[in-house]
């Protein structure tokens, strides 16, 4: 691995959302005109910026049954969550997510400077860290995340560039390592290690690094010990996860649990043909309810009500799944719905964003379905068969 001497690179800590950022980069370059400038971008945030750059509008459909298929639908969601996070501090003050980067390419172009990008696939970092919390962990940071991008909780006015300041990151970043160590890791940690590797592995001398001012402190000391770095292969690889699944373990005992009274009614000759139906009938009503409350189409509520009964069974599947995906076909998701989240303002502007209304049916069908597997299923039918069973 080349390494590089220490005074001919220039590391500049930004905030991503910071008009003070974006000069400050731009007089560098100009200043020093360095061999070739790193900025914080994998390729496909760097193609998007590309595009926008030159003024093409991306309106691409994207495939939310592929998403689903894929096992997506968590970093799909938790990435509209930060990209709609990030916009919304924009606006704020004013400048797009991702200026000073824009700014560093502008500065490039104009001299001729080759640019290198250093940054991790966004991908396989959010997967990594989906991968690495736990249940309760996850539920925390997806809360943190829905709460600040929507203005819950406690609002305070912020200083983009107070944030730049040493003693408030190590205080912001001892924050988040507290409050989610698993994201931290991943976030911040492992991708201080992954940008350090890759400036290192740069051949020219003089160099300028575009980074994150939260990350600087970090790839400063692996540049200071790089013996320190992992495996940057090992850091590009998604690690399955690990550990005993207790969710799907405990959502699994529920059917099983509704499976077995209907067993043991069976083999003890109670006539359970009326509570099957009766077992059929409320979850799909449930189903169906849950999904046209949730404003779907009369189609997805129909899907949702069919499937609910084989859902409650399968601790696996999820009726909101097909109900969603029917909603889908209606209501084609474009990279438009996912920029507009940034500038809504109301409950109507919400209401007439696919993105929303697809997972508004999701989890409209499901709490429907939920309330009959914990509340009306129980009451009505396998609580009177268990009392049958044992002559109670």
């Amino acid at each position: 691995m080349l390494v590089l001497k220490r005074e001919c690179l220039k590391i500049i800590g930004t905030a991503h959302v910071s008009a003070n950022s974006v000069e400050e980069v731009k007089d560098a370059i100009y200043e020093q005109q360095p061999e070739v400038v790193a900025i914080e971008l994998d390729m496909g945030r760097y193609t998007r910026l590309k595009k926008e750059m030159a003024g093409i509008e991306e309106d691409e459909s994207i495939s939310v049954t592929q998403i689903i298929k894929d096992n997506k639908v968590g970093l799909f969601f938790t990435t509209t969550l930060l990209s709609f996070f990030q916009s919304k501090v924009g606006q704020d003050v004013d400048v797009k997510p991702g200026s000073e980067m824009v700014g560093a390419i502008e500065a490039c172009e104009d001299l001729g400077i080759p640019i290198a990008l250093i940054d991790r696939d966004i991908r396989t970092t959010l997967q990594r860290a989906l991968n690495k919390m736990g249940f309760r962990e996850k539920a925390k940071f997806m809360y943190g995340l829905i709460a600040s991008a929507l203005g819950f909780g406690d609002e305070e006015d912020v200083d983009i560039e107070e944030l730049k300041n040493p003693e408030n990151l190590d205080d912001l970043m001892e924050m988040f390592k507290d409050e989610a160590p698993s994201v931290y890791e991943v976030l911040v940690h492992e991708r201080d290690a992954y940008l350090a590797g890759k400036i290192l592995q740069i051949p020219q001398d003089h160099v300028i690094a575009v980074v994150g001012a939260g990350h600087q402190p970090g790839i400063e000391r692996y540049l200071d010990n790089p013996e320190t770095l992992p495996n940057l292969s090992d850091l590009e690889v998604i690690d399955e996860k690990k550990g005993i699944p207790w969710t799907k373990i405990i959502l699994a005992l529920i059917p099983i649990l509704f499976v077995v009274i209907f067993f043991l009614a069976f083999i003890n000759g109670i006539n359970i043909t009326g509570n099957i139906y009766e077992f059929i009938l409320i979850s799909m009503i449930m189903g169906f309810i849950g999904s046209i409350l949730s404003g779907s189409k009369i189609q997805s509520a129909l899907v949702g009500g069919l499937v609910a009964p084989l859902t409650i069974i399968h601790p696996l599947l999820a009726a909101g799944w097909f109900s969603g995906l029917t909603e889908a076909k209606y209501r084609q998701v474009k990279q438009s719905d996912i920029k507009n989240l940034a500038h809504i303002e109301s409950l109507k502007d919400l209401w007439h964003n696919n993105i929303f209304r697809i997972l508004l049916v999701v989890i409209g069908t499901n709490l429907g379905v939920s309330i009959a597997t914990l509340v009306i299923l129980p009451s009505k039918v396998f609580i009177p068969l268990f009392m049958k069973i044992f002559g109670m």
